[in-house]
């Protein structure tokens, strides 16, 4: 294994304090909080969107904190939730007195930590919602089961919520905008090649060379099925089929192709997926309004990619294309 490192132990902590310095316009550590950051400057009387997870997922939380979207951003160990006094540390700084939207991936132990957080933080007098991200297509909902896990669509949730806090909706007016652009979300993952985990220097999954993972969660859990490598035409039925059913767009709709690296895909192959996808989807009759193509909630260095849709009405390109201005996302002009 080689990566650029002075101890597995201490590189998410070395990793964020080298991220805020390189971004010391728009960040800034959370004091005693080690891995967490907050956005430098805030708008009195708004509300906190705060998210945060496991480490290994960069650029997400911390490129996802400044105007018109985060306000802090808190991580924990690789594929570790943080800790439930680190969440509280970072939303006390955070909240500027219209309360704290949590932006969660659905997996246990993030989702347990937070709720501890949110109830310990009611006894400061700070009210706070939670809203689950749980876009994964890949996996049916089974009634009295965890739900399907979150990907893309914490991202997709935090720019929507964000834009909404910084115009200055009230908290229940935020999460509720939250909750309805993670329902209007769907995501489907494929792995080509399992990140390698820095304490122990392993694949977190293994997966032979002329195979892929389709459905594969962001650390590694397995998909719905393992198939032989395709053709990009190919396989885009698979990656597309479940989120257009999950969301079933009326013919002509708006939506939002996002698609997003897991870490060690050249942006060359993400830009194919993503003019296929394009093409697949006007061929369908649905309308590609708004696009992203990069590295968003990556899986440490896994060769592979996720494609989302985002099913767009009039308020939630409003808010998308409201302006934004973050260490991995900015567009528009901002104050």
């Amino acid at each position: 294994m080689k990566k650029f490192m002075n101890d597995p132990r201490s590189l998410v902590t070395e990793s964020l304090a080298g991220y805020v310095r390189a971004h010391s316009d728009l960040l800034r550590a959370v004091p005693e909080t080690p891995a967490a950051v907050r956005r430098a400057g805030s708008l009195p009387g708004t509300v906190a969107v705060i998210s945060g997870g496991g480490s290994g997922h960069e650029p997400l939380p911390l490129g996802f904190i400044g105007e018109g979207m985060l306000a802090a951003g808190v991580c924990g160990e690789i594929f570790s939730s943080p800790t439930p006094d680190a969440i509280i540390r970072t939303a006390r700084m955070a909240d500027s007195g219209a309360g704290v939207l949590f932006l969660v991936n659905n997996y246990t132990g993030d989702v347990m930590n937070f709720e501890i957080a949110a109830e310990l933080l009611a006894g400061f007098g700070i009210e706070v919602r939670t809203v689950l991200a749980d876009d994964d297509a890949a996996l049916d909902r089974e009634p009295g089961g965890p739900g399907r896990r979150g990907i893309m669509g914490i991202v997709v949730a935090a720019k929507i919520a964000g834009a909404a806090a910084e115009r200055g909706e009230d908290l229940d007016a935020v999460a509720a905008l939250a909750r309805d652009a993670v329902a209007r979300t769907a995501t489907v993952g494929v792995g080509l090649r399992a990140g390698i985990l820095p304490l122990s220097g392993r694949p977190s999954f293994d997966v032979g060379e002329t195979e892929m993972e389709v459905g594969i969660g962001i650390h590694g859990e397995p998909g719905r099925e393992r198939r032989p490598v395709l053709r990009v035409d190919d396989l885009l039925a698979d990656l597309l089929a479940p989120s257009l059913a999950a969301l079933a767009p009326e013919p002509g709709a708006d939506l939002i192709l996002i698609v997003n690296g897991l870490g060690a895909t050249p942006l060359a192959e993400l830009s194919v997926l993503s003019g296929a996808a394009d093409r697949a989807l006007t061929e369908r009759g649905f309308h590609p309004a708004r696009g992203l193509l990069g590295n968003y909630v990556t899986s440490l260095d896994m060769q592979g990619a996720s494609i989302s849709l985002f099913r767009a009405d009039s308020e939630m390109l409003g808010l998308w294309d409201a302006p934004v201005h973050t260490p991995a996302l900015s567009w528009g002009q901002t104050r």
